[in-house]
């Protein structure tokens, strides 16, 4: 049974709020020409930042929109006219990125929690089942799956060797091992071992540590050259996601409902920045001036880089568990309470909304003048504007 196909009432029903309240209709997008042309690398690159050089797009519309077997909570793929991406049922689907129809779709044994990474014409995707698979990015063919001793819920950088004859795929797992594997046939090239799971998407600082938050409640920092150990930093309660970094900075929620700040050659956090009652779920996203990042008590905080203190929050009617683009012009997120919001970095006012009708947990995925996010009842969304 094909369960992708037009969703015809989400597109009668989905709108645009502005600030002033009132709907705009939905015509036809025409996308502006955009200066990021894939979203290949989850958070949007190596540095995992989740920010674009392009203004974010005016007059939004649901562009298109599709149905696939379960709701999807792992952000989406963009790259070569495709978007990648997985469901709780455990399938993963490749649909064409102007139009929405399928193009390919495959099934693994179980949920897809993970978002996928695409490059050298292949497309790697963690599921819990246990395996990491690698697929042609044109065919879902597959070339070789990895299998671990746990799930995989976090997605993978590539990054080259270091005689740069190799091409690697290092990927986090839940049995709380982080793993160099080569992507021509999955064999590994390191291992690093943690002493608890690890959710998040690794990072990569400044070309050559591996970065990632572990629920050992550290930061572990790795020489990407063979996978041995350059530091670890201790904060006070488990690493529950992806980091963000820039530049020596890495910054981390955890369990104890902080987002912390370190700086991967120090041995104690620069600071931490605390919501005693509510906890943070989502990856942050992070500019020269603030980190901005989702909460259940349902705002959207932005935090001063430098200081750690609240710059300011953004109230919506649910938890933000999804991760943030911050474009040069504003910051987008969803929300559990149905809409895509995008905001003004500088203050946090509203700039536009836009209704989908189901509830957001995962990260937005942005390129070619387009937002695609996944939603609670199965849906696909990607929003386009002028």
């Amino acid at each position: 049974m094909n369960y992708l196909y037009p969703n015809l009432l989400a597109i009668c029903v989905a709108h645009v709020l502005v600030t002033a309240g009132t709907s705009l209709a939905a015509p036809e997008a025409q996308n502006v020409e955009s200066e990021t042309k894939s979203w290949a690398i989850p958070r949007g690159g190596n540095a995992l930042q989740g920010r674009v050089p392009d203004r974010i797009p005016r007059k939004p519309v649901v562009s298109w929109d599709a149905v696939l077997d379960g709701p999807i909570v792992g952000d989406a793929a963009i790259a070569d006219g495709a978007v990648f991406v997985g469901t709780v049922m455990g399938t993963f689907y490749s649909v064409d990125e102007r139009s929405g129809k399928l193009r390919w779709k495959v099934e693994t044994e179980d949920t897809i929690e993970a978002p996928p990474t695409v490059g050298g014409g292949r497309v790697f995707i963690g599921s819990s089942d246990r395996y990491l698979y690698c697929f042609d990015q044109k065919t879902g063919k597959e070339l070789w799956k990895y299998e671990a001793a746990d799930k995989f819920v976090g997605g993978g950088l590539l990054v080259q060797s270091p005689d740069g004859k190799e091409s690697w795929i290092v990927v986090n797992g839940y049995d709380g091992i982080c793993r160099a594997l080569r992507t021509k046939d999955g064999t590994e090239a390191w291992i690093y071992e943690t002493a608890e799971q690890i959710n998040g998407t690794p990072a990569l600082v400044n070309g050559k540590n591996i970065v990632l938050g572990g629920c050992d409640a550290r930061v572990h920092v790795i020489d990407v050259t063979n996978g041995k150990a350059v530091n670890e930093v201790e904060v006070e309660a488990e690493i529950i996601g992806t980091v963000a970094t820039m530049g020596s900075m890495v910054y981390s929620a955890n369990y104890g409902n902080q987002l912390v700040a370190v700086d991967i050659s120090k041995k104690d956090p620069k600071w931490v920045y605390e919501d005693k009652d509510f906890g943070f779920y989502a990856a942050p996203a992070v500019t020269e001036e603030h980190v901005f990042i989702g909460s259940r008590d349902k705002h959207l905080h932005a935090v001063d880089r430098e200081s750690g203190k609240r710059a300011w929050r953004f109230k919506t009617g649910s938890r933000i568990d999804g991760g943030a683009i911050v474009f040069k012009d504003a910051v987008a997120f969803g929300s559990g309470d149905g809409r895509v919001y995008a905001v003004d970095p500088v203050d946090g006012k509203e700039i536009w909304r836009v209704d989908l009708g189901e509830g957001i947990s995962s990260d937005l995925a942005f390129a070619n003048g387009r937002i695609v996010v996944g939603g609670s009842d199965g849906t696909l969304f990607c929003i386009g504007g002028q």
